[in-house]
């Protein structure tokens, strides 16, 4: 099951040649980051941070420029789980504009973390029961 998850792109997002900054596509993509936690798992990611003091930062990324998002469409982000591990989540992110453009593609791997010490705890087993539930199929 993958999220999606949709955000006009507003005029502080663009930069002078009428297309959305890279920086803003990477805060795009974490605003629908945090935003999918509620979709996928039932629990906002401020609750996660605050309440449960995990969080999970991203250590590894790797993104493909594919096309410009302009000012005025709408970014339609869809996101799923790849995989996850003792600790990690690996997210993958598919971002085009409301037109069907291709815009960004984007796997991202997270590491949850004591948000006081920021040593690594493993996904809890109700988060993970939620998030397998995310990944595609064998061979998607």
């Amino acid at each position: 099951m993958a999220v999606t998850v949709r955000r006009r792109v507003d005029f502080p997002m663009i930069d002078m040649a009428d297309i959305a900054f890279y920086p803003r596509i990477y805060d795009l993509a974490h605003r629908c980051f945090e935003e999918a936690w509620a979709l996928m798992c039932g629990v906002e990611y401020h609750e996660m941070l605050y309440e449960w003091k995990l969080g999970y930062p991203v250590v590894d990324i790797a993104s493909t420029f594919h096309g410009p998002l302009r000012y005025g469409r709408t970014a339609v982000m869809t996101m799923w789980i790849e995989s996850v591990g003792t600790s990690s989540v690996v997210w993958r992110y598919r971002l085009e504009d409301d037109l069907g453009n291709l815009v960004w593609t984007s796997r991202q791997v997270t590491v949850g973390v004591h948000m006081d010490d920021m040593s690594v705890r493993p996904v809890p087993e109700d988060l993970r029961r939620y998030l397998e539930a995310c990944t595609p199929p064998e061979g998607a």
